[in-house]
């Protein structure tokens, strides 16, 4: 049986859509790839409702309003040749919302929507999911076995790196060795805030015998600035790939973890198709979704590791061992890049109203050497993972990126984002995994550490 292409067929460029739209001036101009006269009807009304108090607090409405902010702010950052492409409709983004809310320019009702979505409704797991789930089963399977026990190398010597050098820093420039450590590289480097300074804090305070709201300041503070830094380096990295730069053999695989071939291109990413069937996406949702209840079935029953980590492993597993038909594995790879390709600007807007306080952001520009340490944590587990990696044969960028960038950035959302501005969306699963696996092992380290503090 057969049916109209119209009705059975989605078609995805994921570099032409949601983060580039037309310019000013050119005939039928978009933005949110709606036109121009449209898009003002419909940011109107959505605005209208949103002043008046009638926004109705639901995940529809709360699509909406994110993919038309976040499709204004990325025609924006469009506008600007070279720095656009240098991640400004990212930054853009990532931080103008949050600024917004903090000068009370946005309207309360529109907030609270977007929050409640983001975080209530669970719209930040629908989106790493969806990607988790498609860009593994997505993967040559080669590419799994032969980058997996490489990706420790990397991974664990730029946090020992990091947290001796930022600490020898902080003993030089008179902030302490300890306190470089526990203060600035250790919140960073945890890979976000859930096992970062959410849990710190608790822990300085239980050894100091303080309230843990006393660090608090700090540790949110260092991790949202070392955010702004990373997401800056991961444009410029996007900017040279734009420019072919190759400095040296195996400098930037523009967008290919490892840098040493196989058979057939069995250890390269395949192209993306330009076409899915709306059941294959159907399909696709489903493999995500049930992923997702496994992972948090297990961490259910085996406390420790995020669910986001155990459906990595579930997804990684499935792969290896090949327990899905190969177009149920398509359909998970398409279901990710349209994930990709539609939503990564509604959710950088969501991320930025509702984790982002911008009072901690400006508070954390009050200290130079504060913000010295900070740019010199993120830039140390930059080139010491970037390095490490390319003598196990990764590409130099693409292990700058993962896990030493995702290390220092702010977790899932910060992952996003830097991933998003390094045009390298593909990596979430080796971002995910790094943020899980490293950041337990970054909590663990400072547990040990912690009795040091005075």
């Amino acid at each position: 049986m057969s049916t109209s292409p119209r009705t059975t067929e989605f078609t995805s460029k994921p570099t032409d859509t949601a983060m580039s739209e037309t310019a000013p001036g050119r005939p039928g101009f978009k933005i949110a790839s709606v036109p121009a006269p449209l898009y003002v009807v419909l940011a109107g009304l959505v605005l209208t409702a949103a002043i008046t108090g009638n926004l109705p607090d639901t995940m529809v409405v709360g699509f909406a309003a994110t993919i038309l902010l976040g499709g204004l702010f990325i025609w924006i950052g469009n506008l600007f040749p070279v720095v656009r492409d240098f991640g400004l409709p990212t930054i853009l983004c990532t931080f103008v919302p949050a600024t917004l809310v903090f000068l009370g320019f946005m309207p309360e009702n529109l907030v609270s929507v977007v929050k409640n979505f983001v975080d209530g409704q669970g719209f930040l797991d629908f989106f790493v999911v969806g990607i988790i789930a498609g860009s593994i089963l997505g993967m040559p399977r080669a590419l799994l076995l032969k980058a997996g026990p490489r990706f420790a190398v990397p991974l664990i010597g730029c946090l020992i790196a990091t947290f001796v050098l930022v600490g020898l820093l902080g003993a030089v420039t008179g902030f302490g060795f300890i306190n470089g450590i526990l203060f600035i590289a250790a919140p960073i480097m945890a890979g976000g805030l859930g096992v970062g300074a959410l849990p710190m804090s608790k822990m300085y305070a239980t050894a100091t015998g303080g309230d843990s709201a006393t660090f608090m300041g700090d540790l949110m503070s260092a991790v949202v600035m070392a955010n702004v830094v990373c997401i800056l380096i991961a444009g410029i990295y996007n900017g040279l790939g734009k420019r072919k730069k190759q400095l040296f053999v195996g400098f930037n695989g523009h967008g290919q973890l490892l840098r040493i071939t196989g058979r057939g291109g069995e250890l390269t990413l395949p192209p993306k198709r330009d076409t899915s069937s709306f059941v294959a996406l159907g399909k696709g949702l489903l493999i995500a979704g049930s992923l997702f209840v496994f992972g948090n079935l297990m961490a259910a029953f085996i406390p420790g590791l995020h669910p986001y980590a155990w459906t990595i492993i579930a997804a990684a597993a499935v792969k290896i061992f090949g327990l899905l038909p190969q177009d149920v594995e398509d359909s998970t790879a398409d279901w990710g890049d349209l994930i990709g390709a539609v939503l990564v600007p509604a959710l950088l807007v969501g991320v930025s109203i509702t984790y982002i306080d911008m009072t901690q952001v400006f508070a954390s520009l009050g200290n130079p050497l504060f913000i010295l340490l900070t740019i010199c944590t993120v830039i140390i587990a930059t080139l010491t993972s970037g390095v490490l990696g390319w003598l196990v044969k990764f590409n130099f960028v693409e292990a700058s990126i993962t896990p030493g960038l995702v290390m220092a950035d702010t977790g899932g959302s910060g992952d996003v984002s830097v991933l998003s501005a390094a045009n390298r969306m593909h990596l979430m699963p080796f971002a995910a995994l790094t943020n899980r696996l490293g950041g337990a092992l970054v909590l663990f380290v400072t547990s040990l550490i912690v009795p040091f503090l005075t």
